[in-house]
């Protein structure tokens, strides 16, 4: 991916070396714990979850501030992170109207958000009480290392994802679904949130269109670093390497394949008005 000299974004919120972690104020998820710590190691906390549900409170979280000095690989991956949160930008300012930017948030160890206290194993997440993307940057090399998506046009495709939420949120989406839980079984709330994470997919391969067509970004090989890395996250695969069996009934990200497939269809075609996952009968 060329990323280096262009535009960093300014609505970046470094807080590493500040870990919000002294109470636990934290908002839980879909289905079991289990399947909500497999899914937040994966690709973020499920954006329904931070919404909702599971406060439970140990005290006020109090903030703790270690001299955190970046490395030099760190910090040019702060600033690779800044190019791609720009190009989000731009390329929704140019898409939506009266379209808001998120901050995004980088963090070590623990954070604290409108959404609740989180650490670093939940993953990158989105929170839509404050439109804020965070991120502990060591889960690239979770992304990497653990699960075989190695790449940079991998790591901002998780970014892309994020901010696809976000979008979704500015959109009504995201309401729209949480309103729903309540008369929904768990099953049928599950469903929902695939079809949620899976127009997230879409929404980054629209981003992923435009913002080529912007600057030219892409080198050979970065859209299948996207792919690997949908493939990686899919519920299925996930849920096979952790339990040993599928249950399709839990699933609350996709498959890989469905993720690959929404993220290739928005690339493709960079037409958000085809990304509706929630009117179709084939995800």
């Amino acid at each position: 991916m060329q990323w280096r000299g262009r535009r960093q974004s300014s609505n970046v919120d470094d807080q590493r070396g500040r870990s919000g972690m002294g109470g636990m104020a934290f908002k839980g998820g879909l289905g079991t714990v289990a399947i909500v710590v497999v899914i937040s190691l994966i690709l973020g906390k499920n954006p329904l979850s931070v919404l909702q549900e599971m406060q439970t409170q140990q005290g006020p979280a109090t903030e703790q501030t270690t001299n955190y000095q970046p490395t030099p690989e760190e910090e040019e991956l702060g600033q690779f992170v800044r190019v791609v949160l720009a190009d989000t930008e731009d390329v929704w300012k140019s898409l939506l109207q009266s379209y808001r930017e998120p901050t995004l948030v980088m963090f070590t160890g623990g954070v604290q958000s409108a959404c609740g206290t989180a650490s670093s194993a939940t993953g990158p997440f989105y929170c839509s009480e404050d439109e804020k993307v965070y991120i502990d940057l060591s889960f690239y090399q979770e992304l990497q290392n653990r699960f075989n998506a190695p790449g940079d046009f991998a790591q901002a495709y998780v970014i892309a994802h994020e901010v696809g939420h976000h979008v979704q949120h500015l959109m009504g989406i995201t309401d729209k679904v949480h309103a729903s839980k309540d008369r929904l079984s768990e099953e049928e709330y599950n469903k929902l949130s695939v079809k949620l994470e899976l127009q997230a997919d879409f929404l980054a391969g629209v981003w992923a269109h435009h913002a080529q067509s912007m600057n030219q970004m892409l080198d050979p090989g970065d859209i299948d670093e996207a792919l690997n890395a949908a493939s990686a996250i899919g519920d299925d695969r996930l849920q096979m390497q952790t339990q040993g069996q599928v249950v399709p009934d839990s699933f609350t990200h996709g498959t890989s394949a469905q993720r690959m497939r929404w993220f290739k269809k928005g690339f493709e075609s960079g037409d958000v008005s085809q990304g509706d996952t929630f009117n179709t009968t084939n995800l």
